[in-house]
């Protein structure tokens, strides 16, 4: 018989997923450790360079800065956990600690479709209607975009926290690195179909996302087609907005059908790979590719260096 954890006490979750020896505990550490410092730096310089040079404010940049932001969250939530972790051998968990690692990284999935959305919006303007770009895509209609995104991604996830922390308890056994949505929602005691639909709803509104962009870039590459100029603006600007869309998505569709239909006796590394990946590699991979396709910020950052160097010798 499954008995009710009382709401009244701090209940502690169980972690599974980490299967580590004292040998490689250190090797895990270490790498992980690189990797998370790496990524932040990464996306802090993109921040930082966007903002010190005004040349760079432009509504391009600006999603831009907003998505490399965004990648600092959603690496935040998840790393310094797992660091913890490995370090002291912990694999447990408070309860409002894994509702606060859920919202971030609730909030980092939503927010990354919607920017995505954004950005594609800004990249259809570009290339599809260059002679209105500049009246269409003014500075305060940026930043309303901007701030527009993080309301609605704010929004989605404290709907989403307050439909689960109503849920009571039969369980503390999570089959997974970290704490998500879905894998809590399963522990329940009681009836949570509000949560499946609620779950649906936000299914459709990322799908509609995706359509949107999907459609806007079917009309990007044939406006990029009439010209040279406009076929170097899409790949300079677009593709790479096209491969973190890709990535973005099939990882996140990946783990959310694991999560609904997977088996607790798939291989563990498996289940690990594709419970992180999203979490991992757009926050890392993101300011690597736009940094590299991207003149303006590639020629900033090479400056920048240089006179680094130059004052160090």
């Amino acid at each position: 018989m499954t008995s009710q954890y009382n709401s009244s006490r701090e209940i502690v979750f169980v972690l599974h997923g980490l299967n580590l020896t004292q040998t490689n505990r250190h090797i895990y550490l270490v790498f992980t450790l690189i990797l998370y410092l790496f990524t932040i730096f990464l996306n802090l310089a993109l921040v930082v360079t966007i903002f010190l040079k005004e040349m760079l404010r432009t509504p391009m940049y600006l999603f831009l800065c907003n998505l490399c932001f965004n990648g600092i969250i959603g690496a935040s939530a998840f790393y310094p956990k797992i660091l913890h972790d490995i370090l002291f051998d912990s694999h447990v968990i408070t309860y409002s600690g894994c509702m606060t690692q859920i919202f971030f990284i609730f909030l980092y999935v939503h927010c990354e479709f919607t920017n995505l959305t954004v950005m594609a919006y800004d990249r259809y303007v570009a290339i599809c209607k260059p002679l209105h770009y500049h009246s269409i895509m003014t500075i305060r209609k940026v930043w309303r975009l901007i701030l527009l995104t993080w309301f609605l991604s704010w929004m989605e996830c404290i709907i989403g926290c307050v439909l689960l922390v109503r849920l009571p308890l039969c369980g503390v056994d999570i089959d997974k690195l970290y704490c998500s949505n879905w894998v809590v929602v399963k522990l329940s005691c009681v009836d949570t179909s509000l949560n499946n639909l609620y779950g649906l709803i936000l299914t459709f509104l990322n799908f509609s996302q995706a359509i949107i962009i999907l459609i806007s870039y079917v009309n990007i590459v044939k406006a990029s087609l009439r010209s040279q100029a406009g076929m170097r603006k899409f790949m300079q600007t677009c593709l790479p907005h096209m491969i973190t869309l890709a990535n973005c998505s099939i990882s996140v569709f990946f783990d959310s059908m694991y999560a609904h239909y997977g088996s607790n006796n798939s291989l563990l590394a498996l289940r690990n790979i594709m419970a992180v990946e999203f979490l991992v590699l757009p926050p890392l991979v993101n300011p690597i590719i736009y940094g590299m396709n991207l003149n303006q910020i590639r020629k900033t950052v090479k400056t920048f260096f240089k006179r680094r160097v130059v004052a160090l010798s």
